[in-house]
């Protein structure tokens, strides 16, 4: 569960100084596409993965592709 400081919590781009907002996105791995919701730079398109969800969702589903 998130506290309300990490829920509050605004992630800006390095490059371009912009605020990341939530925004659907298309995540290939092999050769699968899938729409998620990810933090995004609206500048250069720079997209946040966060740990828990690089360690949790996105994990499994590179498990599941590859024992394909």
């Amino acid at each position: 569960m998130k506290t309300n400081d990490e829920a509050e919590m605004q992630w800006i781009c390095e490059k371009c100084n912009e605020k990341l907002v939530m925004e659907k996105t298309s995540v290939i791995y092999l050769d699968a596409d899938f729409q998620v919701e990810l933090l995004k730079c609206p500048r250069c398109g720079m997209v946040f993965i966060d740990e828990e969800m690089a360690r949790g969702k996105i994990l499994e589903v590179e498990k599941a592709l590859e024992d394909k």
